[in-house]
């Protein structure tokens, strides 16, 4: 039987970006989740980054390849909110809003999820 990883609970999820040339740019990042959006945060000079803003779309997958959960979906910059700062705090005891090299929030809208097991 199939057991869903808690994503709220998961430490590290790997992060695929797509680089200008079409490889894929693959990476463990820490990351929090609120509603349906996934949050990373990266330099805004990271190959991460770059990639986003020439191609949005992403994949993450949690660490528990026992129990798969891959989402899909496109990504974009946005600015810090309150709840997103407390999850961050919360789960990693990192303020975000004060990092001096960290300060490139990343939000994804999920537009496919897989579960497997």
């Amino acid at each position: 039987m199939s057991q869903t990883p808690d994503r709220t609970e998961a430490r590290n999820v790997w992060f695929v970006t797509v680089r200008p040339d079409g490889r894929p740019h693959l990476v463990p990042i820490w990351f929090v989740v609120e509603g349906e959006h996934w949050y990373v945060c990266t330099s805004p000079t990271s190959i991460k980054a770059r990639n986003i803003r020439a191609n949005p779309s992403v994949a993450l997958a949690l660490e528990d390849g026992d129990h798969p959960y891959v989402v899909e979906g496109q990504a974009r910059p946005v600015a810090a909110t309150d709840g997103v700062v407390q999850k961050f705090k919360a789960k990693y005891d990192w303020d975000i809003t004060v990092d001096s090299q960290y300060t490139q929030l990343i939000e994804v809208t999920v537009s496919r999820q897989l579960l497997g097991g």
